[in-house]
């Protein structure tokens, strides 16, 4: 790897170059669904009013996504908050790999299936059971299962993770029904198909960071042994659930599909299991639980078989989680973090658990290490183990806290934070919550800012994705949707918004101009301009800086 050059003439900045990530706080039309504008944010909205903004393309193709109809996320965007490049990501690649029918020739598959028919086993495949395409696709598991019934695999079990968050919050039927028709038309009687087991995304399996491991125990019980509440169908299943305790999907108990008293997918020796997220962080603790030996120690697996385990994708690439993966990784490379630690600047990341990972391993390219111990300092304020519309402030304050002790330090040229609230709050639909989370942020947000003044440095505030700017379901002019009822419903995904990014200084703007925002930027675009602030110039495969 080249080194970074100095300016010619750098603009000489003498505090920090921070940069801010608001997680989920995207630029959205001025309506009741708007939790980002209906919060009182006066230190947002002054600094929106009074300082360079731009607006960000923080979805589709301009984080590597296969169309500009899919919505960003956390790990893409702080993969090209962190590279400054644009690479083909998760969903685009098994797409491709599909596609292609490289999959199905990978050393993986052939194993997964090999090990099925040498013992007479079950396929299992386990995933997040939507078209949601930030974690998965329904597409991506069916044709896995065609692909699978061609090889001869005579029996196959699906343990679906409801979603309700990438997708509509109640919309679980509108897949499994037409799922259900869809094995049935493969079903004969050398391929005997069915859904095994289930739950809410957000009550089992699917947990991340280890905030939470009895998620994932909840659904090793599920989906491996079969314990837990039976019922004749997923829909019966969902139908009852959402009756009983008039839940959301993501948030929906785990069920077992039964018959005669017995669960019909058990995971068990000889099987082989495919966990087809394609996404990380949410599939690196229950590949985890798949693949360790006798020392586990995270709870008691009660029974663990020996099957053959594979991932979608490899989900950590420096610890080799999974060990067996279907799709190789985008190779992401030429990092501002690597970039520099090579040229000796002194770095500082932070956040709570909830996003810790975003401005460390996905920020790094999807690297789990440092490039540099000496020079770089990474710092992970412990989430809270509860409802995030119960504490929507999360741990905003904590994280405030130690920044601005890092800051006043001198240590860290090169600084960058998360504070998830939009996005974790955003996520439950509880508007109300959401709108805290907002008012949460900006109290900290002005405490930031006057250090950053106090130490005449640049802050560089932005967003990875939108969330809580559009709470409710919008028509295609951004208002909410109104039901029948005269009520608006709770959106719980991500957004297909831009997102700001404001370079707050009140030193140096004489020394640069902001280049027009002419709709052209994304978040690949940010570290050229934090190299810039630095004293540097980008790397000619990074895309342009914002400033000149």
């Amino acid at each position: 790897m080249a080194n970074l050059n100095k300016l010619p003439s750098p603009i000489g900045v003498k505090g920090p170059v921070l940069t801010i990530v608001m997680d989920g706080v995207g630029i959205a039309k001025d309506c009741a669904g708007n939790a980002v504008k209906r919060a009182y944010t006066p230190t947002l909205d002054a600094i929106m009013e009074k300082y360079p903004m731009v607006s960000l393309k923080a979805h589709g193709t301009a984080v590597g996504l296969p169309s500009d109809d899919d919505m960003g996320n956390s790990e893409v965007g702080h993969n090209a908050l962190g590279s400054g490049q644009v690479f083909a990501q998760g969903a685009k690649l098994v797409s491709n790999s599909i596609e292609s029918g490289k999959l199905f020739t990978s050393d993986a598959w052939k194993a997964e299936i090999a090990n099925v028919l040498d013992n007479n086993g079950t396929l299992h495949f386990l995933g997040l059971f939507s078209d949601g395409n930030v974690h998965s696709h329904i597409d991506h598991l069916k044709a896995l299962i065609a692909h699978a019934k061609e090889d001869g695999v005579k029996r196959v079990r699906v343990h679906i993770l409801l979603d309700g968050r990438d997708v509509g919050e109640t919309s679980a039927l509108d897949y499994v029904l037409p799922f259900e028709e869809y094995i049935a038309s493969l079903r004969d009687d050398s391929f005997d198909i069915m859904i095994a087991s289930g739950g809410g995304r957000m009550v089992i399996t699917m947990d991340r960071y280890e905030a939470n491991w009895s998620m994932v125990e909840k659904g090793w019980q599920t989906h491996v042994l079969g314990e837990g509440r039976q019922f004749a169908s997923a829909e019966e299943a969902i139908n009852t659930y959402r009756a009983e305790t008039k839940a959301i999907d993501q948030d929906l108990p785990p069920f077992v599909i039964a018959k005669d008293g017995e669960p019909v997918g058990t995971i068990n020796d000889g099987d082989s299991v495919i966990f087809f997220n394609f996404r990380g962080d949410r599939s690196i603790e229950i590949s985890k639980t798949f693949e360790a030996g006798a020392d586990f120690d995270k709870f008691d697996r009660k029974r663990v078989p020996s099957v053959a385990y594979a991932g979608m994708l490899e989900y950590d690439g420096d610890l080799h989680i999974p060990s067996r993966y279907l799709v190789s990784p985008p190779e992401i490379t030429n990092t501002m973090g690597e970039y520099l630690a090579n040229a000796g600047v002194a770095q500082y990341a932070i956040s709570e658990t909830q996003k810790y990972g975003h401005v460390t391993y996905f920020w790094n390219g999807n690297k789990s290490g440092k490039f540099s111990e000496e020079l770089e300092t990474y710092v992970e304020i412990p989430s809270d183990v509860v409802p995030f519309e119960q504490r929507p402030w999360m741990k905003c304050a904590e994280i405030t806290d130690a920044l601005i002790e890092a800051m006043k330090s001198g240590k860290y040229p090169a600084m960058r934070v998360n504070f998830p609230n939009g996005d974790m709050v955003g996520h439950t639909g509880n508007i109300e919550a959401t709108i805290c989370s907002m008012e949460a942020l900006d109290l900290q947000l002005a405490r930031i800012l006057a250090v950053v003044d106090e130490l005449q440095g640049v802050a560089l505030i932005t967003a990875d994705h939108g969330n809580a700017d559009e709470m409710y379901e919008t028509d295609k002019k951004g208002d909410p949707k109104v039901g029948k009822d005269g009520s608006y419903k709770a959106k719980t995904s991500h957004t297909l918004n831009p997102v700001p990014f404001i370079i707050y200084d009140n030193f140096y703007a004489d020394k640069y101009t902001v280049k027009a925002d002419e709709g052209n930027f994304g978040l690949s675009n940010v570290a050229a301009t934090a190299v810039n602030f630095l004293g540097y110039e980008a790397p000619d495969m990074w895309d342009e800086s914002i400033i000149k």
